[in-house]
């Protein structure tokens, strides 16, 4: 029989063989994660309704989150002329019955299809998951990833939206991606911007464009450290409040946001991509991401307004149907 001592050789070999080759395999790039609360996670097997096929092997942000909650077949009875993608966190379903009764209503326009979303990723509240899961079954327009649902993962939400645009509705023709707390003009949007009886636009982008750089103080809402964007200069970007494009675009930036550093500043992170696709996006006056004292004859000629209360929602949208027929 061998002895001890040569067992206790032969052992060592076998874990220093296997270290070696654990280190030399190569593994999916995790340099956001220090960013992003997003959990270290190994990339399942790909999922045919969510790949595309001239997507490179290796992805930088293989955005692998599965979904929690899905529409699959939202488009699937006619390809909508405009989806609606809203950002909103679990608390918020008083501003999404608003805006469900209001301006994001489907049945509004008769004669045009509009498909109405609202994004989340994962609460840490159990109870707030919970709620969620039985408001989606009542109103079937809930979108949900498997990511922490944070401020620093709204990058991940847009993506999402992208992600589903493409997946499950690639026939749309625009789509509109804004927030919770943005009241937006459907008849100036719809009628007067994307105009439903033209040839629909390709590689469309227009939003209120911001040409800024990044901001260093740390003490900042809007922070960016210089080593996750050392330029001094952002590439031109549309405010996340608001912001249209035509459907083409949702998978050209998801296509893209799977090779390029992902950051916490979703509009900047959007602008990058656009860079990258060489796609300029319009400025368009009517997108406005401050907030605005109503008047009726202002909110006719703008597409949204920003830090719109539910309440104030209610009163903007019933005051502005119901005085149609008054000239400004």
């Amino acid at each position: 029989m061998p002895s001890k001592v040569s067992c206790l050789y032969l052992l060592t070999v076998v874990c220093w063989a296997s270290a070696l080759w654990y280190l030399s395999v190569s593994r999916p790039s995790t340099s956001y994660v220090g960013q992003l609360n997003i959990p270290i996670r190994k990339t399942p097997k790909a999922n045919k309704n969510a790949t595309f096929s001239n997507i490179r092997t290796r992805s930088l942000n293989p955005h692998d989150f599965g979904y929690l909650i899905n529409e699959v077949k939202k488009c699937e009875a006619e390809p909508p002329f405009l989806v609606i993608l809203i950002s909103t966190t679990h608390k918020e379903f008083d501003a999404r019955q608003a805006i469900r009764e209001t301006w994001g209503d489907e049945s509004t326009f008769p004669d045009v299809r509009v498909v109405t979303l609202f994004l989340l990723g994962r609460s840490i509240d159990a109870v707030l998951n919970q709620m969620v899961e039985q408001e989606s079954q009542i109103f079937h327009d809930i979108v949900v990833e498997d990511f922490i649902d944070s401020y620093h993962n709204l990058t991940l939400k847009t993506l999402m939206g992208m992600r589903w645009v493409a997946t499950f509705c690639p026939k749309a023709q625009y789509v509109l991606k804004t927030d919770s707390d943005i009241f937006v003009n459907m008849e100036n949007l719809i009628f007067n911007l994307l105009k439903p009886t033209t040839k629909p636009r390709r590689r469309y982008f227009t939003g209120y464009v911001i040409n800024g750089g990044p901001i260093r103080d740390m003490r900042s809402k809007w922070y960016m450290p210089r080593d996750l964007y050392p330029e001094s200069k952002y590439p031109p970007f549309c405010s996340g409040t608001g912001y249209v494009f035509s459907a083409d675009v949702a998978e050209l930036i998801y296509k893209t946001s799977l090779h390029t550093r992902l950051l916490h500043l979703e509009d900047v992170y959007v602008g990058v991509c656009l860079r990258k696709l060489g796609i300029h996006p319009f400025q368009n006056s009517g997108f406005n991401h401050w907030k605005m004292a109503y008047s009726l004859c202002r909110y006719r000629r703008v597409v949204t307004v920003h830090q719109i209360s539910p309440e104030e929602m209610h009163r903007i949208w019933n005051d502005m149907t119901s005085k149609k027929h008054l000239k400004c």
